[in-house]
């Protein structure tokens, strides 16, 4: 792990917020269209299967479909962004427990400044920088 990958789980969260707002948001359109009438193809429960076409109520099928397929884009980017921060996450949980780890997830999961941490743990802001270089080096050689 490396300290861009690990810098870009607030990102992420935001992503993840702003994803799940504009997935709420689509869903609330689809809700909102026309409800038109169409037909569709179905078969007879018994046999023989006898085909026949059926008049249903559905929403505007174009818009709703155009819908549906951005709702489909959005939610395989929001798995994506679960997974990149789920391995972050992971990263940090296998760190042996100690001020290493709580320095990371303040810093990195927290979004905390290197002062704001340095004042939490007991430590100055340069020896913040200095334990997540030295601790990500040792992880990269090993």
């Amino acid at each position: 792990m490396d300290k861009k990958t690990l810098e870009r789980y607030k990102p992420l969260k935001r992503e993840l917020l702003m994803i799940d707002k504009q997935i709420s948001k689509l869903e609330e359109r689809r809700e909102e269209l026309p409800v038109v009438m169409g037909k569709v193809q179905s078969s007879d429960h018994e046999f023989p299967y006898t085909e026949r076409r059926v008049s249903v109520q559905m929403y505007e099928p174009k818009e709703a479909d155009k819908i549906d397929r951005e709702i489909v884009r959005k939610r395989a980017r929001k798995r994506q962004i679960e997974s990149e921060m789920e391995e972050i996450k992971e990263f940090i949980e296998n760190m042996p427990e100690g001020e290493d780890r709580q320095v990371f997830e303040l810093y990195y999961l927290e979004g905390m400044k290197q002062r704001e941490v340095a004042d939490i743990v007991g430590l100055e802001q340069s020896s913040i920088s200095k334990k997540i270089t030295t601790y990500l080096q040792l992880s990269y050689n090993s």
